[in-house]
């Protein structure tokens, strides 16, 4: 080391003997640990958040009442199921062609051909309305007559409310009753139908009583009875024929069944003669 005026000289050997070299670096890669913290927006599949911006199910489910376990509303197959509206739809789901068709199929009872095409599709529709539409033409025939007859008599006329509510429950009732006694007889004889369809099919069995009414206006005894009688003879052949063959696989007691039947729907021609189609004043 040398020193003279105003600066000092430093021996590179000497320094370079001290302090040792440190080597160019270059690039350097540094790794940070994975973070626990979650993104913003979440993703669909970290902890329980789902669904984006959904808050957790935890807490979802412990205000809902929907978890689990706290569910109250009934399940689409539980027998709960059965109470509700929704469950009942699809039998009201028809077409009015398909309507028209199953009540022309009525009118030609000989066929035996109704259970076939409606197997897939069995409706609630025609046979409500069918009933309906009974109830009103004996109420209203049986008061317009009553009312004419009264008229050209002079007499004081009253309206029969009674009528109406008797229509009522033997149609509804008959379309009701007759079809679940049925559908267990053919249960137990181990030849078990589908109940809707026993529905369907005792429901536009009755269309043919329609016009029956209609006829019956006219003030002619023996006339009533053979309009009863023809209707009530194509009522029972439509519903015989169409279980025939699905009541022969109960065995011998398939006659007995099919005799039943038939003379059932007889019966209800000669209730509906004595107590509706008998108008008198």
């Amino acid at each position: 080391m040398m020193s003279g005026g105003n600066y000092t000289t430093i021996d590179s050997q000497k320094v370079s003997g001290s302090v040792p070299s440190v080597p160019d670096p270059g690039h350097t890669t540094v790794k940070f640990a994975e973070s626990n913290l979650q993104t913003f927006p979440p993703s669909a599949t970290q902890g329980k958040i789902s669904g984006g911006s959904n808050p957790p199910r935890d807490a979802d489910d412990s205000f809902s009442g929907h978890g689990n376990g706290s569910t109250d509303e009934p399940q689409s197959g539980g027998w709960l199921h059965k109470f509700t509206v929704g469950a009942y739809k699809p039998f009201f789901d028809v077409d009015t062609s398909d309507v028209v068709e199953r009540l022309k199929e009525s009118l030609f009872p000989f066929r035996g051909t109704f259970t076939e095409k409606t197997a897939d599709k069995p409706d609630l529709y025609g046979p409500f309305w069918i009933c309906t539409t009974l109830i009103f033409v004996a109420a209203s025939i049986g008061t317009f007559v009553t009312y004419i007859a009264h008229k050209w008599k002079k007499q004081e006329w009253n309206y029969d409310i009674n009528l109406v509510t008797w229509s009522a429950g033997v149609f509804y009732g008959y379309v009701t009753v007759v079809p679940l006694a049925l559908y267990v007889v053919l249960k137990y004889f181990s030849a078990p139908s589908g109940l809707v369809q026993l529905f369907c099919l005792y429901g536009y069995s009755l269309f043919v009583f329609i016009p029956a009414l209609c006829l019956s206006v006219v003030p002619v005894e023996i006339f009533r009875w053979v309009i009863a009688g023809v209707a009530g003879f194509m009522s029972a052949t439509f519903v015989a024929l169409n279980l025939k063959a699905h009541i022969n696989s109960a065995g011998e007691r398939s006659i007995l069944i099919i005799a039943s039947i038939f003379l059932l729907q007889l019966a209800l021609a000669v209730v509906l003669k004595l107590y509706i189609f008998n108008v008198k004043v």
